[in-house]
């Protein structure tokens, strides 16, 4: 498991109409972070700057995927989500899978 170590979210219009436009709540994406989410690099969408995927289920229990990067502002590290969806199918499956082996 991965720790933060952030102090809150960096949200804008840009990032937060890209997160909203699947159907995820700022709410969602906020709490699922609050519940130690399985997070990973994601070094194919890592040019610019090092990108991280962040997977779990929300609160009612939907299987939820978040694309993020840590900034800094203001000498606070912030998480700033790219862009989040619902998993689908497969995803949800090796998931499940992965879930259950670490159990």
């Amino acid at each position: 498991m991965m720790n933060l170590r952030v102090s809150g979210f960096d949200w804008d219009d840009g990032n937060r109409s890209k997160c909203q436009k699947h159907g995820v709540s700022l709410t969602e994406i906020e709490a699922r972070f609050a519940r130690s989410p399985r997070i990973a690099p994601d070094p194919k969408h890592s040019a610019d700057e090092d990108r991280l995927i962040a997977v779990g289920r929300t609160t009612s229990r939907r299987p939820l995927f978040v694309a993020f990067t840590i900034r800094t502002k203001n000498k606070r590290r912030l998480i700033r989500p790219v862009t989040a969806r619902y998993m689908h199918a497969k995803e949800v499956a090796a998931y499940e899978k992965e879930e259950g082996s670490t159990t």
